[in-house]
């Protein structure tokens, strides 16, 4: 980024930011003046996502989601860095597994729920007892749309991203009325992760979509910024669906 904005007051933690959709939410939050913590398993990926975003507002954090030790280092660092943590996006997630939930191996369900629902929970926690609890703030937590229907062969992604937006109603009521907590709910986003749901047929999955196309990290990153902005602030406890319309196809044809 070329040109930084004038600088918003304003700071966040998003985590799995390296690349795909954490990236473009936080290039979302440094393109209206956040400053940003990023947080990733990538050493190497993430010291270039910050070059890319701007190191004078972006510092990054190394590890695993799940590990307690890293999500109070990313904040703490956070804290260090810019003196406080005023929005949490929750985006870092797995999902190794692909095939029947019937023949689902239990110990890698347990991984998934680790990683995408659990670190979340932890990550907000933190976040909470280091600034937003006296100063407020907002939490985005990064669902999915096979958090709120069936996802066949991908079932432990979907459970975990069903908890997810129960989470979000949990922490929501537990948080008000200082801190606001919503989530999204995107559809196939065109990222390595979900690179296997439509590599070599992209114009065929896009097809889907009454909207013509998949979606794109910034698609998410521009509903992740209105959700930590003043502009949604009489909103908590939500899921915003960003399918570009998928849903639409989902009744009696």
């Amino acid at each position: 980024m070329t040109e930084l904005p004038e600088l918003s007051g304003k700071v966040a933690l998003v985590t799995g930011a390296s690349r795909g959709i954490g990236y473009g939410i936080a290039e979302a939050l440094v393109a209206r003046g956040d400053r940003v913590c990023i947080t990733g398993r990538g050493e190497d990926a993430l010291k270039e996502a910050v070059e890319k975003l701007g190191s004078d507002r972006v510092i990054a954090v190394p590890g695993k989601a799940a590990d307690e030790a890293h999500q109070a280092a990313a904040v703490e660092r956070t804290m260090e860095a810019f003196g406080r943590v005023d929005f949490l996006v929750n985006n870092a997630g797995t999902n190794p597994v692909f095939g029947p939930i019937a023949e689902l191996d239990l110990n890698v369900a347990r991984k998934v729920f680790e990683t995408n629902v659990i670190s979340a929970l932890g990550f907000a926690q933190q976040t909470w007892k280091a600034w937003q609890k006296e100063n407020g703030g907002a939490i985005v937590n990064i669902a999915s749309i096979a958090g709120v229907s069936a996802s066949p062969f991908i079932g432990a992604y979907g459970m975990s991203k069903a908890a997810m937006v129960n989470l979000t109603l949990q922490l929501a009521h537990e948080f008000a009325p200082v801190v606001r907590v919503n989530s999204i709910a995107p559809a196939v986003i065109k990222t390595k992760f979900a690179q296997a749901l439509y590599e070599g047929r992209e114009a065929e999955a896009a097809a889907a979509y009454p909207l013509g196309r998949l979606g794109v990290p910034s698609d998410i990153g521009g509903a992740a910024a209105f959700l930590t902005s003043e502009q949604s602030e009489w909103i908590t406890g939500q899921t915003l669906v960003v399918d570009g319309g998928l849903f639409l196809n989902a009744g009696v044809h």
